[in-house]
């Protein structure tokens, strides 16, 4: 007998016609740039536009042979992301003097952008299925431990800006804490769902709340030791916010009591108390938050230069922005880096701001999306964990530019350069692809 033709899905099909319009308008944003700030179109946009390009390509036909019923808005979401930090990047780039130290970050981020992509299409490739993940969850907890500890080993660890987030082997250097997320993730999702009900229900009730048992408050009390000993040893406040908020959010999920997230509250709140009065860097941070005029000297240590000039950068942006090329970024410390959404917003105006939001929103939504149309409590944490890290992390860095929380240091999700970052929520997008073409086809009934 004649074997039967395979259908693909219009899923792929919607895919690439999203790629080929982000293709379309990573080209115009590069050529914009180069007129902008040079006056001529030079070859080297070729290099920009055709690596990251070709490897979305890649993994849009490994997604059309291997997970042909993914969600197909996020890897042109993610794409069109990942190039708007890289077109940010490249102009930052442009305006460095000839004697600068680093000309080529832009470079690099291209590299490490299809480096990227590559894992995450073979993540797409080698998970057959999200659920073996769950026999590995005590593997991923001694994973995220290991990778959480690394910056703080001797000879490795790397302090940066105060902060001791790195690790140096030899040329190469990376932040182990952007993959300690993923680890992280699918730990707390199989932890939970395997003592749900044991948290949700189990203990006396108290003033008519029910009160767990010690032993079942211990996790939570386990993972408020980890977030400060990451605020002490490693002098990083953001990460610590990001692990302790993201199980918060998990175990309220997974109980449906507002008890752990109240409690977890008022621990993390007394904990980032003591640690201003006890600690000079996180009393900095307070301190440039609450008042950034005060010490906004270029060359004062800890001060709240970067903030005070990024605040002058989004005003002069106004509404509809400089356009890409006619801003002044490069003048904020780190612009591509901790500061690129400043740089973004100068340049692309609070119109452009809200359509950046808007494409991370729909990133969060389609995660969300993915937890609500799986019928098991692992697909479910696993989802809404892997969203709320993108959601928390975008929260923390944008509110740290705006002035809504304190700066922190942590990287903007796709747009900031390094590849440590780009490599963790690359993954974390393939993952999410996994997960969505696993999700129940419509019309089908579990067993």
């Amino acid at each position: 007998m004649a074997r039967a033709a395979r259908v693909m899905p219009a899923k792929r099909n919607l895919e690439l016609l999203m790629l080929l319009f982000g293709f379309g308008l990573y080209a115009f944003a590069l050529s914009q740039v180069q007129l902008a700030t040079i006056l001529i179109l030079r070859p080297d946009g070729w290099f920009f536009w055709s690596l990251p390009v070709v490897a979305a390509v890649a993994f849009h036909l490994v997604l059309r042979f291997k997970a042909s019923d993914a969600d197909p808005i996020l890897l042109p979401i993610g794409f069109l992301l990942n190039c708007l930090g890289i077109v940010m990047i490249y102009r930052l780039d442009l305006v460095k003097p000839l004697t600068a130290v680093d000309n080529s970050i832009g470079s690099r981020q291209v590299i490490w952008t299809v480096v990227a992509i590559v894992i995450a299409a073979a993540v797409v490739f080698l998970v057959r299925t999200h659920l073996s993940l769950r026999k590995y969850i005590y593997t991923a907890m001694a994973v995220g431990i290991v990778l959480l500890l690394l910056p703080s080993m001797p000879i490795i660890g790397k302090t940066v800006s105060g902060a001791t987030l790195w690790v140096s082997i030899g040329p190469l250097s990376f932040q182990p804490g952007e993959l300690a997320k993923i680890a992280l993730c699918v730990f707390f999702a199989g932890y939970l769902t395997a003592r749900r009900e044991a948290l949700s229900v189990v203990g006396r009730k108290l003033y008519g709340i029910r009160i767990p048992p010690a032993r079942e408050v211990g996790p939570i009390v386990f993972i408020w030791l980890g977030s400060l000993a990451v605020l002490v040893l490693q002098r990083d406040l953001g990460t610590s916010l990001l692990y302790f908020g993201l199980f918060l959010v998990l175990i309220y999920v997974a109980t449906g009591r507002f008890f752990y997230v109240f409690i977890g509250l008022v621990m993390f709140i007394a904990g980032a108390l003591v640690a201003s009065r006890l600690m000079s860097y996180v009393g900095g941070r307070l301190g440039g938050w609450l008042d950034p005029l005060s010490d906004a000297n270029y060359n004062a240590i800890g001060g709240s230069y970067q903030i005070v000039q990024s605040m002058f950068g989004l005003a002069h942006g106004g509404l509809f922005g400089t356009g890409l090329g006619g801003g002044l970024p490069n003048i904020v410390p780190l612009a591509e880096s901790d500061f690129i959404v400043s740089a973004i917003g100068e340049e692309l105006g609070l119109v452009g701001l809200f359509a950046l939001l808007i494409l991370y929103l729909v990133l969060v939504s389609r995660a969300l999306r993915i937890a609500n149309l799986h019928s098991d409590d692992f697909s479910k944490l696993l989802a809404i964990g892997l969203g709320f890290v993108i959601a928390l992390q975008l929260f923390i860095v944008i509110g740290g530019v705006l002035r809504v929380v304190p700066l922190t240091g942590l990287t903007t999700p796709l747009l900031t350069a390094g590849g440590s970052s780009l490599l963790a929520n690359w993954i974390i997008i393939g993952l999410l692809l996994r997960l969505s073409d696993t999700m129940p086809k419509a019309g089908t009934v579990s067993e």
